[in-house]
């Protein structure tokens, strides 16, 4: 395995430093498109996942403009960075290195988040809560469909198109 195959990882770590929930709600509308991503995991393939992880990454881009949203270093903030950076960076790791791909991810959602929090601190304070919030949406939101756009059309050269089931045959 070249070392270059975990890049996409290390990237959707570093876009859950900010917008926890936004790489899951990525990778889950790739899925829900029948796009495959490199590492296999039972999970998101599962209906639940993918309604779910786009209903907490749209609630979270919502969420984080609210005067009340605590900061993404919390306790809970870092747990669901560690969960998301995991579940997408094995997602977009090569087949046999989910486990690889999971903890390059995590390594790089953490400490980014610090990076990220004190970058958005520092812009709520020069243009505000809601502005700033809304840039950083459109930063991680396109930088999160890049990684994974790019990861899945890769995956498909390597690995061939897709083989979707038939559907039901009468």
């Amino acid at each position: 395995m070249k070392n270059s195959g975990l890049i996409p990882s290390a990237l959707i770590g570093s876009v859950a430093s900010a917008r926890s929930m936004t790489p899951m709600a990525a990778i889950a509308t790739a899925r829900m498109a029948n796009a495959r991503t490199p590492g296999k995991l039972w999970l998101l393939d599962h209906p639940l996942f993918k309604v779910g992880a786009l209903a907490m990454g749209a609630g979270e881009l919502y969420g984080d403009k609210m005067k009340t949203a605590p900061d993404r270093t919390v306790f809970l903030g870092l747990l669901a960075r560690v969960m998301s950076a995991a579940i997408a960076g094995s997602a977009l790791a090569p087949k046999g290195s989910e486990r690889k791909g999971a903890l390059v991810a995590v390594a790089a959602a953490v400490p980014l988040a610090y990076v990220t929090l004190a970058a958005r601190k520092k812009a709520i304070s020069k243009i505000g809560q809601t502005r700033s919030g809304l840039i950083e949406d459109a930063i991680v939101t396109t930088a999160t469909t890049a990684i994974v756009a790019m990861t899945v059309r890769r995956n498909r050269k390597e690995n061939g198109p897709e083989r979707l089931a038939p559907a039901h045959i009468t």
